[in-house]
């Protein structure tokens, strides 16, 4: 009848170093840099994204029963395997929620650092943040203000295109939704909720050709109902 197991769903294989294990061995907390954390995120999204997909071909999710009625293994599962994985999943996650806390200290420092520097010297436009050991540096300023969504299309007479919103520009920041922060468009859909009929900032790249540099735009955008379509916006968008 096989090995019986009691305890089949705990995790116990282990699932080998993280990713930010493995960048605290190549540099210190102190020169570890905003951007760095930023990098970091997107690769345990990556990995979290593929370990996703392995449980997906096993037909299985975290909590899905890996033993019979009587307590036994499945026979029709790699359970080794799904176990392993799920391990690593709870890892990274873990690992995951630790870097947000880093990132969010991060950009309260960035901002403040920024701010202070701007009372500092108002009259230099040209000068540049000052670098923290959080990563105040230019890089992780335009990291920050990457596109993190495009406008796939928008809908005739809709907010959007009231606003001046067309198909193709990429979204750099919505209300305080920035590519750092978006969490895969759900803090959107959470800004739109709770603006509707008010002005939400929109910041915006537009392409006029592949050999120019895209056009800065910041739009005013009000989600509204009752315009004659669906939806608060009156487009679609896709994360990038």
């Amino acid at each position: 009848m096989g090995l019986h197991m009691d305890n089949i769903h705990t995790p116990t294989v282990s699932s080998g170093p993280t990713s930010s294990q493995a960048a605290a061995r190549t540099k210190s907390d102190g020169e570890v840099t905003l951007l760095d954390l930023i990098n970091s995120k997107a690769a345990l999204e990556d990995e979290l994204k593929a370990l996703s997909g392995v449980l997906d071909s096993h037909g299985v999710n975290m909590n899905t029963s890996l033993t019979t009625f009587d307590g036994y293994p499945r026979d029709d599962l790699d359970v080794a395997q799904i176990r392993t994985t799920r391990a690593r999943i709870i890892r990274l996650r873990n690992d995951y929620k630790s870097l947000m806390s880093r990132i969010e200290e991060g950009l309260h420092s960035h901002h403040a650092e920024t701010r202070d520097l701007a009372a500092r010297q108002p009259s230099i436009s040209s000068a540049r943040a000052p670098t923290s050991t959080m990563g105040g540096s230019q890089s992780a300023t335009n990291a920050l203000s990457a596109p993190f969504a495009k406008v796939n299309s928008v809908v005739a007479g809709g907010p959007a295109e009231d606003a001046g919103l067309k198909a193709g520009d990429k979204i750099r920041r919505f209300g305080d939704c920035d590519w750092i922060n978006h969490e895969k468009l759900s803090k959107v859909a959470e800004t739109v909720q709770q603006n509707e009929g008010r002005i939400v900032i929109v910041s915006i790249q537009r392409s006029h050709s592949p050999f120019a540099d895209p056009e800065e735009l910041q739009l005013q955008l009000t989600p509204k109902r009752n315009w004659g379509g669906r939806g608060l916006l009156g487009c679609h968008l896709l994360p990038l």
